[in-house]
């Protein structure tokens, strides 16, 4: 059924946070086995009845009704969290207590607790990733272990260790304690970060655009917006550049599933609403003294979608965003995409010599999207000889299908047309 990817992903987050707050996050398999009975179920009667009118709604009775009978079936306190023990005293307890810990409101906080609860200090940063993906965006092992372009077994490990890591604690996190969410809240928007940009253009060997992990991130960032606690400046400026760069999702892909460069992109395709949406974002984040790299990268993102075009983009004033991000946070991508912008604003030459004064800029030799800068460095000065080389080697190091067919148009814009002229190079800018 058409509804059911996108439904059950979401659902399950909701519906797997409030098990494990139940169960203990010491049972969070039992929270998502009680979970994946559910769906089953759903499945089950849905094939036969059709979808309800409200499928949620309905899944959740159905997770309701499964964790119920889980918690009646064991009866043992290790069954459930640790300060909910008392729920297995008696059913005149046990069926009201459950009733009210999987209403809206308390599921709400449940998620927000488990998103912290993922991003537990002790954890690397790649494992916090895996963990929302596999718990609260519901997304198998094999879809994690795609999205960042590891074996099956080994992602099976790595979630498994995290799982036993958090099971420690035996209770999800408490965003009530004034102290302790502040310290935490940077790694969760930072883990929600990089799940965006592993959706945007991350490294899959299947796809260089994965607009459901750019969704799961929007809707968790939104988590964050939606409660007082944590709907700081940073995180209205994280969401905000979510929403601008999701807004060219649209464009950045031809009717053949082949990437277009921001240069060529039809902007008319672009999503109007996500682009007045992010820029609201921006507004509500410029509050406060604090300016974070969210901010900046959420400006530059604001500067490409308020352009008609790439020649009317103020160039200029994107140089100077990224002069401020690269004093928060230096990366040889970063100096990358200024040198782009500087190629633009100033010449080719300028962005070259910047580009050679980087440091660890051999850190690139296999970014593909260096190499193809460099090129297009090239065919903007009309060198199309000197572009090729640089095509090539992007090609040889492209990681998916979408980026071998962009890069190879790249290498053929280098040779001479059918009538021995040369091709036309056009803009192309590598902004992907």
């Amino acid at each position: 059924m058409d509804v059911s990817d996108q439904l059950f992903r979401r659902e399950a987050g909701r519906i797997t946070a409030a098990l494990v707050r139940i169960f203990g996050v010491h049972n969070s398999a039992l929270a998502e086995d009680v979970t994946q009975e559910a769906f089953c179920r759903a499945l089950e009667v849905w094939s036969v009845r059709g979808v309800p009118d409200n499928p949620s709604a309905w899944l959740m009775q159905t997770a309701k009704n499964k964790a119920l009978d889980a918690l009646r079936r064991k009866r043992t306190a290790d069954v459930a969290a640790p300060e909910l023990g008392w729920l297995l005293q008696s059913e005149w307890t046990l069926a009201p207590a459950v009733e009210e810990l999987l209403s809206p409101a308390a599921i709400k906080d449940d998620q927000l607790r488990m998103m912290f609860s993922c991003c537990d200090p002790r954890l690397p940063e790649v494992a916090q990733v895996a963990l929302m993906l596999n718990i609260l965006c519901g997304f198998s092992v094999e879809e994690v272990a795609s999205a960042f372009v590891v074996g099956r077994a080994a992602m099976e490990k790595r979630i498994a260790r995290a799982k036993s890591v958090l099971a420690t604690s035996k209770r999800l996190f408490d965003v009530d304690r004034p102290l302790e969410l502040p310290k935490r809240l940077p790694a969760v928007q930072r883990a929600l970060y990089l799940l965006f940009n592993e959706g945007y253009h991350g490294a899959s060997p299947v796809a260089a655009v994965r607009t459901e992990l750019c969704r799961e991130a929007r809707r968790l960032t939104a988590v964050l917006m939606g409660d007082g606690r944590t709907a700081t400046p940073e995180t209205s400026a994280l969401a905000a550049l979510m929403c601008l760069h999701s807004t060219r999702l649209p464009g950045r892909l031809d009717s053949d599933g082949d990437l277009i460069a921001l240069g060529d992109q039809d902007r008319s395709l672009w999503d109007e609403d996500l682009t007045l949406e992010g820029l609201r974002l921006l507004e509500r984040a410029a509050v406060g003294p604090q300016v974070s790299e969210y901010h900046i990268e959420a400006a530059i993102a604001a500067a490409h979608a308020g352009a008609r075009d790439a020649e009317q983009t103020d160039w200029r004033a994107i140089v100077g965003l990224y002069d401020a991000l690269v004093k928060l946070r230096r990366s040889p991508v970063l100096e990358l995409n200024r040198a782009v912008a500087v190629a633009h604003a100033e010449g080719v030459d300028c962005a070259l010599a910047e580009l050679a004064a980087v440091p660890d800029l051999d850190r690139l030799e296999t970014y593909p999207f260096y190499h193809a800068a460099l090129g297009w460095l090239e065919l903007r000065r009309g060198e199309l000889a000197a572009a090729r080389p640089h095509f090539r080697r992007a090609l040889a190091l492209a990681r998916n299908p979408m980026e071998r067919r962009y890069l190879a148009s790249r290498v053929a814009a280098c040779g001479p047309d059918h009538e021995g002229q040369p091709a036309d190079p056009g803009d192309n800018t590598p902004g992907l």
